[in-house]
């Protein structure tokens, strides 16, 4: 095998076993799937049907703005009042207009299908940067999930947007353009407030390169940018843009979960319950940050240095248990409405990441990046 793979070489040929696993070739994958998603984004467009769900609310939500109201506590549409900050109504205001007021669902559909090709372009940019991933896994991860082309194409929501802009400053930081990079995160805040979840590994990574008096303007640099973006609906009414952009008291449905299904509804609206949870978060933040990724382990660009594992170890058992997990949670997001069951097996896989990263698996690891490239969800 060893002499008919080198003679393949030699005659310019690449056997297809190396274009799946070497690290050297992930550009090739990348060009292929990339070329892959557009027709398989135009057939889910034409051929499956666009689900209404919150797009006519965000245009309902702009066309307040449009008609020259900037208080918050004014602008609404049939799912509720506007709780996304100003950035929001930037994008989806020049959404509005480019569609015709929000009619044109099928151009927005394909605007969105822009936005999914330049957002996998700058994932694909992130791995082949690692060179942590095999080439065969950037199936999985984009177009084996139904989910992730729902999301964009069908839905239309806004979480998308978001993490365009949250993947670009990523790929910022990586290469250690901190300034730029910070700009596009605080962007990517001001269209959906959950991207402040990733602003404790942000501070980590700040602290880390500037220590702690260097951090202050490049914290000050996201504070402005959500000042300058926010200051027209500042001037109308600063109280109501504060509590409604981040709102933080406001509940989800419980008929939404995903995650909890398996509770009674009582528990899941209960506060103490959701302060638990917060309390939790908190906790396993700090013993990550004081256990393993401190500066005594190399800080947390260590995550970025560990060797790659060798390319014959692509059936090893740590990446069939990565293969499962992605496909346990595939399946659970799937599922709906969303059962005990699905529940808890999304749990079971998030538990195993989480113990994945402490003990520093690396296959286990790469399962946390993939989750991240799903993007946030409309969840809890």
């Amino acid at each position: 095998m060893a002499q008919q793979n080198t003679t393949s070489r030699e005659g310019g040929l690449v056997p297809i076993k190396v274009l799946l696993q070497d690290r050297n070739y992930l550009w090739f994958s990348a060009a292929i799937l990339f070329i892959a998603e557009i027709f398989v984004n135009v057939l889910v467009i034409e051929k499956v049907k666009y689900t209404e769900i919150d797009w006519k609310a965000y245009m309902q939500e702009v066309e307040g703005v449009v008609n020259g109201s900037y208080n918050y506590m004014q602008l609404k549409g049939d799912t509720g009042p506007l709780v996304y900050p100003a950035g929001f109504v930037y994008i989806f205001m020049a959404l509005y207009y480019a569609t015709d007021r929000g009619v044109n669902i099928k151009l927005a559909q394909y605007i969105f299908m822009g936005l999914y090709l330049m957002t996998i372009l700058v994932v694909f940019r992130i791995y082949i940067r690692t060179k942590k991933t095999p080439p065969y896994v950037f199936f999985f991860m984009c177009c084996a999930s139904y989910r992730i082309h729902s999301i964009f194409v069908l839905r239309l929501f806004n979480d998308p947007v978001a993490m365009y802009f949250l993947y670009v400053a990523v790929a910022l930081f990586m290469d250690r353009r901190w300034t730029v990079g910070c700009m596009f995160f605080s962007l990517a805040v001001s269209i959906k407030m959950n991207i402040l979840l990733f602003a404790p590994g942000l501070l980590l990574l700040l602290l880390t390169e500037y220590g702690f008096w260097l951090t202050i303007p490049m914290l000050a640099i996201c504070g402005l940018i959500q000042l300058g973006l926010a200051w027209p609906f500042l001037l109308e009414n600063p109280e109501g843009y504060l509590l409604r952009s981040f709102e933080l008291s406001r509940q989800f449905f419980f008929k939404w979960t995903v995650n909890w299904r398996f509770l009674p509804e009582e528990i899941f609206l209960n506060r103490h319950f959701q302060l638990t949870l917060l309390a939790l978060h908190i906790i396993v933040l700090f013993l990550f940050v004081v256990h393993r990724w401190n500066r005594r382990n190399g800080g947390i660009f260590a995550l970025l240095k560990t060797p790659s594992i060798p390319d014959r170890s692509v059936l090893t058992p740590n990446y069939i248990l990565l293969l499962l997990i992605l496909g346990v949670i595939e399946m659970c997001w799937n599922t709906y409405p969303s059962t005990s069951l699905s529940s808890g097996a999304l749990h079971a896989c998030h538990l195993l990441i989480l113990l994945g990263l402490w003990l520093n698996k690396e296959d286990l690891r790469r399962v946390a990046v993939r989750q991240t490239t799903a993007g946030t969800t409309k969840d809890e």
